[in-house]
């Protein structure tokens, strides 16, 4: 069979064989898309699941927060730029005067986005508006961070100094995909610290699930000390329901807890597990990568992020679910020789000092996390220089845990081969060449499925 695969911003015609199965890639939501997603977002305000309309949780003289997801989440309409203005006004119905409201990008331990980039997502007139009263989350700042507690399991609740002195939090969600986004991680992670973080955060517990996600049950603990410690209408939550990365379906409004609940049971209802979209597990997954990862935003790949962040990692839940154990992969990248030194500021000291060390993200979370979190330099760059956290560069490797499910990797149309051997890949010119070398270790009659995702780029 003949078809296409991403590469990179490119598609690559390839020849597969005949009996190869093309799943669907789940990145669409088979839900209707709104017609007005302003009277959509203004609906959510005026009607919330399990709370008073907002103008009647604002109150006159009321301190408010308005945080929002930052630019690495998989939404690309204009949600920060529709909802934001509406929020405003809402608050302004109820009483609260404009100079008393704050705009806070919760970037966790993404990069800082500068204003330029933020008017991207919230447009020029807002970005000139609140000018200082708009910046983005430091979660190095002691002097803006409260440490609310630790949880029976002992996990810290530690969160910007806003969420706790303002007399409310508007959070605007852009983004729920599957299990993984949304709920208290919007809170609990983008208002957070790596104290708090780290706890979920790593090879095992972050989880695109819907049902038993350990990640969730953690940031619901979190969350319900957060509700003990504030009280219960202290935290206004808007989570939006994609049809798909361009399109809305629906926006929810409430507390944290409800709108979870309901966009978890609409997803759920509509979204198919990947592992139900193949009748019988493969011997070869094959996909290409797109030049795209979140970590790219306004910035570029580097060859952490094509082979393993996106590469295994985003696009890599196939593996498991499509894959038997001990499978080929089989990826489709040019994989270039790129790195841009102020974003990715950890990223080539992972690539240089820790791959070629161990290939465990286990092995290698034990003996370079802390130093990757803690160096000073690091965390000069995260707070100042709009640089990812230090410790960012190993949790981009953490996807490296699908390798104890395939037996092995190729990677076909890197552009230099070296590459995808420095992290133990083997390199191909081809698809095809690719897909025979794997028929020689499973059999002539290997099964294949191939994954059609779109070819892509981050954001510019």
């Amino acid at each position: 069979m003949r078809t296409e695969l991403a590469y990179g911003a490119e598609t690559i015609p390839v020849e597969l064989p005949d009996t190869t199965v093309t799943p669907d890639t789940g990145m669409s939501v088979p839900l209707p898309v709104t017609s007005d997603l302003g009277a959509d977002v203004q609906h959510a305000l005026d009607a919330p699941l399990d709370s008073a309309p907002l103008r009647e949780v604002a109150r006159p003289g009321a301190r408010v927060t308005i945080a929002f997801d930052d630019a690495t989440v998989g939404q690309y309409g204009p949600v920060w730029s529709t909802a934001i203005p509406i929020i405003l006004s809402e608050l302004e119905r109820g009483g609260v005067k404009r100079e008393d409201v704050r705009l806070i990008c919760a970037n966790a331990l993404h990069r800082k986005f500068t204003h330029d980039e933020l008017a991207k997502l919230l447009g020029d007139d807002l970005v000139r508006e609140f000018g200082d009263r708009l910046y983005c989350h430091d979660a190095e700042d002691p002097d803006n961070l409260v440490h609310l507690g630790t949880t029976a399991n002992g996990y810290h609740a530690e969160l910007n100094r806003a969420v706790v002195d303002d007399d409310l939090l508007v959070y605007l969600n852009c983004s729920t995909v599957r299990g993984f986004s949304g709920g208290w991680k919007s809170i609990c992670v983008g208002l957070s610290t790596f104290r708090s973080i780290r706890a979920h955060h790593n090879p095992d517990d972050m989880s695109m699930s819907f049902d038993r996600n350990r990640m969730h049950e953690m940031l619901d603990e979190m969350g319900a000390l957060v509700t003990k410690e504030l009280g219960p209408d202290r935290i206004f939550k808007l989570e939006t329901i994609q049809a798909n990365p361009l399109q809305v379906s629906q926006v929810l409004g409430g507390t944290v807890d409800a709108t979870r609940a309901k966009a978890v049971e609409i997803m759920r209802a509509h979204q198919s597990n990947r592992r139900d979209l193949v009748a019988e597990k493969v011997d070869v997954v094959v996909y290409g990568v797109p030049d795209w990862s979140p970590y790219g935003a306004y910035s570029s790949m580097n060859p952490i992020l094509t082979l393993i962040s996106t590469g295994l990692g985003y696009m890599g839940g196939v593996i498991e679910a499509f894959g038997k154990p001990g499978c080929t992969v089989v990826l489709a990248t040019p994989c270039r020789n790129q790195w841009n030194a102020q974003h990715h500021v950890s990223y080539p000291e992972v690539w240089d000092r820790v791959l070629p060390t161990t290939l465990d993200p286990y092995e290698a979370r034990k003996r370079f996390e802390d130093d990757f979190a803690t160096r000073p330099e690091y965390i000069d760059a995260y707070r100042h220089r709009n640089a990812f956290h230090g410790v960012h560069g190993i949790m981009a490797i953490f996807p490296l845990k699908r390798l104890r499910h395939a037996g092995r990797v190729f990677v076909a149309g890197a552009e230099d081969p070296s590459l995808p051997r420095h992290v133990g890949f083997e390199p191909f010119d081809t698809v095809e060449d690719a897909i025979s070398e794997a028929q020689q270790i499973h059999g002539p009659n290997a099964t294949v499925a191939a994954v059609r995702y779109p070819a892509a780029t981050s954001r510019r």
